[in-house]
């Protein structure tokens, strides 16, 4: 029978995270160590964390850990939105997936919807080559944007998604309403600026890489619309109120492959979702 992984962090090991980050030796490197010594993934990332941090993490992304490095959603079953608790239903390891309930309620979804309708225009993605926001079958929805905090509900749920996603407002894109009818759909995609895109320089250029997302459901849908991600044969049947949380990066701070997403057809009524993506640093949004 193959040992458990160790759980505990002896003295001995403690002074060694210590003095191999006072080395100048990286956090991504000591779990990779820690991990030859089968230790559990958990407890040596907690070491890792505490040795940095002297206690808990802070709230706020920290340049001494890479970003990518630790995940930013609360641990535990209910996380703190400050007007509101919101359960956790479900999450996944890799990539970093969590299914919220509660992050909107009924009144919010409708104003929402009611306050983008006037502004919806056919969704864009950004061109690899310029940068530019274009129009491309990929993504057939219809759009709205919002500027951060432009009115009080807009506010509030600016306020709530900094807190789910334990990153300052003004690292937070503003919020962008879409609306997917009967046959929309958006193809398999990555929420991160590809590196080695020349269109990607700008958008890295100005409050760094996206990090996260948080997509708001604002309706059921009848049929079809689901969110997916195909690498990892997962599905997330749209509901009323919930949210999909997801970051893009492996513990060791790569880009990760595997959080490649999209939108599956609606094949009945229409879907409405509100999305939140925040950025390594202060972002003019």
């Amino acid at each position: 029978m193959e040992a458990r992984p160790h759980t505990k962090i002896t003295p001995d090991w403690h002074r060694w995270i210590g003095e191999s980050l006072a080395a100048g030796h990286g956090p991504a490197d000591l779990l990779t160590t820690m991990r030859e010594h089968r230790f559990d993934e958990r407890a040596a990332r907690d070491a890792i964390a505490d040795a940095v941090f002297g206690g808990a993490a802070p709230r706020e992304a920290s340049d001494a850990v890479p970003a990518s490095f630790r995940s930013r959603l609360g641990e535990g079953h209910v996380l703190d939105a400050g007007d509101r608790r919101v359960r956790v239903l479900a999450r996944v390891a890799r990539p970093l997936i969590a299914i919220l309930d509660g992050v909107l309620d009924a009144d919010e979804c409708a104003a929402l919807r009611e306050m983008a309708t006037s502004r919806l225009a056919r969704s864009q993605v950004v061109s690899p080559g310029t940068g530019q926001g274009v129009v491309q079958s990929i993504r057939t929805s219809e759009g709205a944007n919002f500027g951060r905090s432009e009115n009080e509900l807009i506010a509030r749920v600016d306020a709530r998604a900094a807190l789910l996603m334990r990153l300052g407002e003004e690292h937070g894109e503003g919020l962008q309403a879409m609306r997917y009818g009967v046959g929309a759909e958006y193809v398999a995609h990555y929420d991160y600026f590809p590196p080695d895109d020349p269109g990607s320089r700008a958008h890295l250029a100005s409050g760094g890489q996206r990090v996260s997302t948080l997509i708001m459901y604002l309706n059921d849908v009848e049929a079809g619309g689901e969110t997916i991600f195909p690498r990892i044969d997962f599905s997330y049947v749209p509901r009323l109120g919930q949210a999909l949380y997801f970051e893009y990066t492996t513990p060791e701070g790569a880009l990760d492959p595997l959080s490649l997403h999209g939108g599956a057809p609606v094949l009945r009524g229409e879907k409405w979702i509100l999305t939140k993506w925040m950025r390594e640093h202060a972002f003019p949004g």
